[in-house]
């Protein structure tokens, strides 16, 4: 009898077993549709905002707001996560499925309550939940973003995990080089009837876009382009050295070429400098390389071909050196005429009254501060308003996505930091100081937690290991990080790069209990 009752006991586990493989293949299918195609999705929205101020500035002001990049990224990271989630629990339920231990665990629960601690007592609730209406970024995204990473580290992959994200990746890359090739070149697809009948499928009737807004890709504007296409530089980069199989090493090394021609295109230089400062890390990564020769000849490859790319767009549009070795050298070897003063991450007026007459010549103005930009591109002012507002709420923050209604408009010093008093900042322009400002110094601490651990963990098997997914994904989600510098977060860059991030740890805990035991 007892001979028995063991055999049923093994058949259950076998379909345990098998039924979590297949809820697991299924979930995976899920996170490669975050990750390749919810930041290709470009549709119009309309929402009806309820602003927290009384004021006639248009940017802060309630009504009926239109967006083109967010709205229908978010709603499709969200039915992802439900459907996901779902699948997810009754895995652990009613298959016998296991959550990994991981000091992870903690650190994800405490940035989670921090977030809903920090919506509730937020000043601005509605918009802390939310979200501003073109960013979509509150707490629903967050807990969505946080809830796809915790489901992606406690899943089981295919062998061939690496292969599947990079392929899922490439229409991202074809779609956004063309599209911001053709705006480069003066012909924005926004214009064509085709495109923009199809972005605007689901607005209601008598909405439409207007005519000044334009296409540079499937990701907000100029700065998230740029922090993500450096992202797929390095990523495609580092596989081309590593992969074995020559044909699809040449397939990522096409692709890193195109990424770094989107990144110049971008016209920002926070991509340039963050391709510029991994490429130290990848050296190393070819260094450690099986196939050393061959992998520093795919760098070299990479280098030669991106100097015909870059004369080429410097060429058409100084700005493209302006914006990347000028850094280096203050002086530009290309036409300074043809820089297109259109694609500045600011557009300020740069003419201002500097003297007043009167007939009472005892009438004088006030000494105004001089117009000028704090370094960064007006960062450094932006974030030092930012560190005095989080000195007012330490503990819990304002709530995310909340910046815009509390950051000090109309400031004199302003003209010190931004050329001019009259610019509305809507964003800080740094994840770190956005997550110190909205959750408070308690959210801060739990997500540099997750970040650090992460980057621990990941980095120090991929050093002793030399295991090329892991080293793939650990520099993919460290320049996410490093490009977090400079940006900031929106459901398109954030939503794939922390499920990125969640198979990176699922694949570094399942290769350390092989290497170091279950105990380790």
């Amino acid at each position: 009898m007892s001979k028995f009752y063991e055999k049923v006991a093994y058949r259950d586990t076998e379909e345990d077993i098998q039924s979590q493989k297949s809820v697991d293949k299924w979930i995976f299918g899920l996170l490669l549709i975050v990750i390749g195609f919810v930041p290709l999705i470009v549709m119009a929205s309309v929402v009806e905002v309820q602003s927290p101020m009384i004021t006639n500035v248009s940017a802060l002001t309630g009504g009926t707001k239109g967006d083109l990049f967010t709205h229908y990224k978010a709603l499709a990271v969200l039915v992802i996560t439900i459907l996901a989630g779902i699948m997810f629990l009754a895995k652990i339920l009613f298959m016998n499925g296991e959550i990994r231990k991981t000091k992870l665990n903690y650190a994800i629960g405490a940035f989670a309550v921090a977030i809903v601690l920090s919506t509730i007592i937020s000043p601005n609730i509605s918009i802390a939940l939310h979200g501003q209406y073109n960013r979509t970024d509150g707490a629903i995204s967050w807990l969505c973003y946080l809830a796809l990473f915790f489901i992606a580290m406690n899943i089981d992959y295919p062998k061939k995990v690496l292969n599947y994200v990079l392929y899922s990746l490439y229409p991202f890359v074809v779609i956004n080089l063309f599209i911001i090739t053709m705006n480069f070149y003066g012909n924005d697809l926004l214009q064509k009837a085709a495109i923009k009948k199809i972005v605007i499928a689901f607005l209601p009737a008598g909405a439409n876009i207007g005519e000044d807004s334009i296409l540079v890709g499937t990701l907000n504007q100029w700065n998230y382009m740029s922090g993500m296409f450096a992202i797929m530089t390095v990523m495609f980069l580092t596989a081309a050295i590593l992969e074995k199989n020559i044909g699809q090493g040449i397939g990522h090394l096409i692709v890193a070429l195109m990424s770094v021609a989107v990144v110049l295109m971008s016209i920002s230089t926070s991509g340039f400098l963050i391709v510029f400062l991994m490429m130290i890390v990848i050296f190393f990564v070819a260094f450690k390389a099986e196939k050393r020769k061959r992998s520093f000849a795919i760098i070299a490859v990479f280098l030669i071909a991106s100097v015909p790319v870059f004369h080429i767009l410097a060429s058409h549009n100084a700005r493209v050196w302006h914006e990347t070795f000028e850094l280096i050298t203050k002086t530009n070897p290309y036409n300074e005429s043809s820089i297109d003063a259109g694609n500045f991450e600011y557009n300020f007026v740069s003419g201002f009254i500097s003297k007043a007459y009167a007939n009472e010549k005892l009438f004088e103005l006030p000494n105004l501060p001089e117009a000028s930009m704090s370094a960064g591109s007006g960062r450094v002012y932006i974030w030092s308003k930012t560190i005095d507002l989080f000195k007012e709420r330490p503990i819990f923050g304002y709530g995310l996505d909340t910046f815009m209604y509390n950051f000090p408009h109309y400031n004199i010093d302003s003209r010190a930091g931004l050329q001019s008093e009259h610019i509305i900042t809507d964003k800080p322009h740094s994840i770190y100081i956005s997550w110190l400002y909205s959750a408070g110094i308690f959210g801060f601490i739990s997500i540099m937690a997750i970040v650090i651990i992460i980057i621990f963990k990941a980095m120090n098997l991929a050093i002793k290991g030399n295991l090329s997914s892991i080293w793939i994904f650990s520099i993919a989600w460290v320049a996410y990080l490093m490009q977090g510098l400079f940006n900031d977060s929106i459901p398109g860059i954030t939503a794939p790069m922390w499920v990125v991030a969640g198979i990176l740890v699922a694949q570094t805990l399942k290769y350390k209990e092989q290497i170091y035991g279950r105990n380790s």
